[in-house]
């Protein structure tokens, strides 16, 4: 048996190391740098930057901590420095796994001859089974002014040269806010402008206006219902001190009125769209649409021996859920039993504080027609977080109200990206909240709050 896997993202590289080891040649091609966009502009870049601005907001509360007399400066091009040596170092890694032996790495851009053959270049590759993961790319809104030289994405303002003193940023969903928080940190006065009536449109409505909230303390301005119109730029005059650095004016209508939001860069974080215009597609028959290729619960396209991973299907845009739908295709290329449940779907935002979410929403059981209750703890009465100076947050548990099984899990706080996964694991295997409470807990710990939650 041969596969060819097109792109080299998690959804591919991943997929093509599993299907190595089980024996399987892979003929795996990536016309950018291994690992996608989740380990060149996306996961990983981000958590370096998240990272540092962890540090600063420790360095800025010290004396609550009893440090005192502390000066410390802030070089940003060492903090853009670190990132690409941790990008780089990661990069390297997965460059190491895909020197085995049934992996062959063909670098270039991929187009499909037929349902069977791949054309790189001037070679053609040939298979049993073809794997797209392509991946995604950066959206822009259809608005004046979005495509002027400078307004960034979220790949470009991992490379900045300096921290901008006003950063307005369009889009109020995971991308715009993690950038939104780092950069409040970093100094930055920062903006959010978001169409949806919350922040975080597909997390619980709970989580996003408490999230909201706290992100305001902080000095963020959010501004939600915001329709973004236009995007102009002006070059200040020499007596202002800003002579070739242009200044952008956001305009946005809310609430019938219409406002205007200065600042010296622009975000466009309005989410990604599947990459599908990388392939000819159409020319072999394979459906798409503008959302991604529709395939069915094996990851399966309109031609069965090719299959659509990751972004590129649009389901669900996170690295983990594209490495675990290529566990999906490749088993049922191969044949083999699989028991993941892709429905069971983790997600965290890495704001500060940090928010995370799994299962359903309170809205989702409510559209649905599944009574339940809501089980909630907050952050400011647990010990750890208290000894840790980090109380803002709060824990929402959705239990069914008729069998009292685990439905959803939403939280913000420290740490919750870590904590969440508790009880994903709890709602995979359709535990009952019953059961839950006979579960021992460490004290004192963070994951008390599930505890808190489940006991209140």
């Amino acid at each position: 048996m041969k596969i060819i896997i097109i792109g080299a993202g998690p959804g591919g590289y991943e997929t093509a190391l599993l299907a190595a080891r089980r024996g399987v040649e892979v003929v795996l091609i990536e016309s950018g740098n291994l690992g996608g966009t989740c380990l060149n502009e996306g996961c990983i870049p981000t958590k370096a930057f998240c990272k540092n601005a962890e540090v600063l907001d420790g360095l800025k509360e010290a004396e609550t901590f009893g440090v005192t007399g502390l000066s410390y400066g802030f070089d940003f091009k060492a903090v853009t420095a670190r990132k690409n040596v941790v990008v780089e170092q990661l990069r390297g890694g997965v460059e190491s796994l895909m020197s085995h032996k049934l992996i062959t790495l063909v670098r270039g851009k991929a187009s499909f001859k037929d349902q069977h053959t791949v054309i790189v270049g001037e070679e053609e590759y040939s298979a049993d089974h073809i794997i797209i993961a392509t991946g995604s790319v950066s959206a822009s809104l259809p608005v004046p002014g979005a495509d002027l030289p400078g307004i960034l994405t979220s790949r470009e303002i991992l490379d900045i040269e300096e921290v901008p003193q006003r950063l307005c940023v369009i889009g109020g969903g995971v991308i715009g806010l993690e950038f939104a928080s780092i950069f409040r940190s970093f100094g930055s006065e920062v903006t959010v402008l978001e169409y949806c009536k919350d922040i975080l449109p597909r997390f619980d409505t709970d989580l996003a206006k408490r999230l909201r909230q706290s992100l305001g303390k902080r000095g963020i301005e959010i501004n939600t219902q915001a329709q973004v119109t236009g995007i102009s730029s002006v070059f200040p005059a020499e007596a202002e001190g800003r002579v070739g650095k242009p200044v952008y004016n956001v305009s946005f209508t809310r609430k019938g009125k219409e406002e205007t939001v200065e600042a010296d860069k622009v975000l466009m974080a309005v989410g990604r769209r599947a990459n599908v215009g990388s392939l000819n597609l159409a020319d072999v028959g394979i459906e798409f649409t503008p959302r991604g290729i529709p395939v069915n619960d094996f990851m399966q396209t309109n031609v069965p021996h090719i299959y659509a991973v990751g972004d590129i299907n649009g389901k669900m845009m996170l690295a983990h859920a594209a490495t675990f739908q290529g566990i999906v295709a490749l088993d049922h290329i191969m044949g083999f039993e699989n028991g993941i449940d892709l429905s069971v779907m983790p997600a965290a935002v890495f704001t500060s504080p940090e928010a995370a979410s799994v299962g359903m929403t309170e809205d989702d059981c409510k559209a649905a027609d599944i009574p339940v209750r809501c089980l909630k703890s907050f952050f400011r009465a647990n010990g750890k977080a208290v000894t840790m100076g980090e109380t803002e947050g709060f824990c929402k548990i959705v239990v069914s109200s008729e069998d009292g099984r685990i439905l959803g899990c939403h939280m913000f706080g420290p740490h919750s990206s870590d904590i969440v996964q508790e009880a994903c694991a709890l709602i995979s295997t359709k535990a009952t909240i019953d059961s839950f409470k006979n579960i021992i807990h460490t004290h004192p710990t963070l994951s008390e709050v599930l505890q808190a939650a489940v006991h209140s």
